[in-house]
């Protein structure tokens, strides 16, 4: 039974991630394809990594997901930031890409 919810839960992160792909690949836009990828990516790890905590049993393994994951939860929105940050310091139709029609 825990092997079979464990699955579902690593079943489901691989979805996220390929629904992620899809909108990277989709979108047209480099802050719109960035926050299809910064989206897929934490839900996507998070549910993976779930399902490896609920597969293993053994504290330390299930102590070292933890860390990954909270890592990965402070790392990749302060990377997501400064990338952004930079397209719109060097991007020169920002303006015009951003204006309502």
């Amino acid at each position: 039974m825990r092997e079979a919810i464990a699955a579902i839960f690593i079943i489901f992160g691989l979805i996220v991630f390929l629904i992620s792909i899809f909108g990277i690949f989709r979108f047209k836009y480099v802050l719109n394809r960035m926050h299809a990828a910064a989206l897929g990516d934490t839900l996507g790890l998070g549910l993976i990594v779930v399902g490896l905590m609920i597969y293993s049993l053994n504290f330390f393994v299930v102590a070292k997901l933890l860390l990954i994951i909270l890592f990965f939860w402070l790392s990749a929105p302060i990377a997501t930031h400064s990338i952004a940050k930079v397209e719109v310091l060097t991007n020169k139709n920002y303006e015009e890409r951003v204006r309502e029609k």
